[in-house]
Order: C-alpha cells, then structure tokens, then sequence
C-alpha cells in the first residue's frame, strides 16, 4: 500500500508529522505535541491530510506506475 507523510518543519527540526497508516498527526516537540492533540480532535483537518492520500498520491503513483510499465 501507500502511505502519506507530511511533515512540518521549523528551523530544521521536525515539529510534527501526519501519517495515512496511523490515521493521525505526532508531534516530537513540546509544541509539535501540543498541536497533535489539537489537529488530531479536529476531523477536518484530518480528513483534509487523509484525503491527500487519495487525491495526490494514489493519483500520481498511478501515473509513475503506468510509466514504467511501459518502458519495460
């Protein structure tokens, strides 16, 4: 399968990640934590990070995929 990940960055340190597998966001700072919990509670926002999953991975991994089945 595949799985989306979109990470947000500041000053070169990962705050915070959304993963499609676990369906959620984690945070590795103090404040990456703290808007985990709030980002996790709010159903749009992750419906808005699961449906890139849908429309631009799935979309474009199609198109790679169709790409090299026709070099080969």
């Amino acid at each position: 399968g595949i799985e989306f990940l979109h990470s947000y960055v500041f000053n070169k340190v990962e705050d915070i990640r959304f993963n499609s597998t676990v369906g959620r966001f984690v945070g590795y700072t103090e404040h990456g934590v703290k808007n985990a919990e709030a980002w996790n509670s709010d159903a749009g926002i992750l419906g808005q990070e699961q449906a890139q999953l849908e429309s631009y991975c799935k979309h474009n991994a199609d198109l790679h995929y169709s790409a090299i089945l026709d070099k080969t």
